[in-house]
């Protein structure tokens, strides 16, 4: 008989370092009922690591990918093999992530309060749900963020407020209902890395689907590379090959029609930010700028795929 509420949790990896990956595993194994792990090409070795680690656990299935097809694929190739298992909840992980130990049960659980609030569903319906993360390099955690007119509005978590409205979270920690999963859609491949969970979550509002910041879901989750300090902020950064697809998604996502025009404009004076930013102050200098201008221009020709 299925159980109530069935989670599978998928997690892609790609050259993980294998006693971080089972240390999130044991943290993520108590709270779901099934882990796929999907990996996208990880080197020889790795992966002959984590068939062995996971030899004698039924709960666990590993799909080896024979090249990187990036995130996008790897969480739809996730996605096809859950629903073999007719779960009602799917939830997303990179391998770098550790969630509380009652992080997923927290999800669910403001999942059907939510679904219960009257006044929420009377509006929209209810989409993704993503926990409360810190990144342990940094000294201030990430607020909730959402766009409201032309300003970019940060949420923070208050007492006595559980929740928070957001326009999309980051895809490890995400939990959705399968049939949310189902409307709205599969990841966009062409994508590759960059910008997929932000253009799922704004798919998923464009859908009638209001996603949430959920304040008492905890997670650690390392974002980017080893952050730039600039003034009071941390500001992460990435390799040239990340910030060419962090640049040609972004225009691509804003020469979609239907999202919306203020949100192209918020977004897009942030990036012009970053250009200048990643430019003056990431190394290699030079490589970050020849990187994000060519992410433009292709994003600007339509140009899709693995570079």
């Amino acid at each position: 008989m299925k159980s109530i509420h069935k989670t599978d949790a998928i997690i892609v990896t790609y050259n993980p370092v294998v006693k971080d990956l089972f240390q999130m595993i044991d943290l993520i194994e108590k709270q779901v009922d099934h882990i796929i792990i999907i990996d996208n090409a990880s080197e020889e070795a790795t992966r002959v690591s984590i068939r062995e680690s996971i030899s004698n656990n039924s709960k666990i299935y590993f799909h080896e990918l024979n090249e990187n097809f990036g995130i996008a694929k790897a969480q739809n190739v996730g996605i096809e093999q859950s629903l073999l298992n007719d779960p009602d909840f799917l939830i997303f992980f990179d391998q770098d992530s550790l969630p509380g130990a009652t992080m997923v049960s927290d999800l669910k659980s403001a999942y059907l309060n939510l679904s219960n609030d009257r006044e929420i569903v009377s509006k929209k319906k209810i989409g993704i749900l993503g926990p409360r993360y810190t990144d342990p390099r940094q000294n201030n955690p990430p607020p909730f963020i959402k766009v409201q007119g032309l300003n970019l509005v940060r949420c923070k978590c208050l007492e006595g407020k559980p929740y928070v409205e957001v326009d999309y979270l980051i895809s490890s920690g995400s939990l959705a209902h399968v049939s949310m999963v189902r409307e709205v859609g599969p990841m966009r491949e062409d994508f590759f890395i960059d910008y997929v969970d932000i253009e799922w979550g704004l798919r998923a509002n464009k859908f009638g689907y209001q996603n949430f910041g959920i304040c008492s879901a905890l997670m650690h989750h390392s974002l980017g590379d080893n952050p730039k300090k600039f003034f009071s902020k941390h500001i992460p950064v990435h390799s040239p090959l990340r910030h060419y697809y962090h640049f040609r998604n972004a225009i691509l996502i804003y020469k979609m029609g239907w999202v919306p025009i203020n949100w192209k404009l918020v977004d897009g004076y942030r990036l012009i930010l970053k250009f200048g930013f990643y430019t003056l102050f990431s190394e290699p200098r030079l490589k970050q700028f020849s990187m994000m201008l060519l992410g433009v221009l292709h994003g600007l020709t339509g140009r899709s795929g693995k570079l």
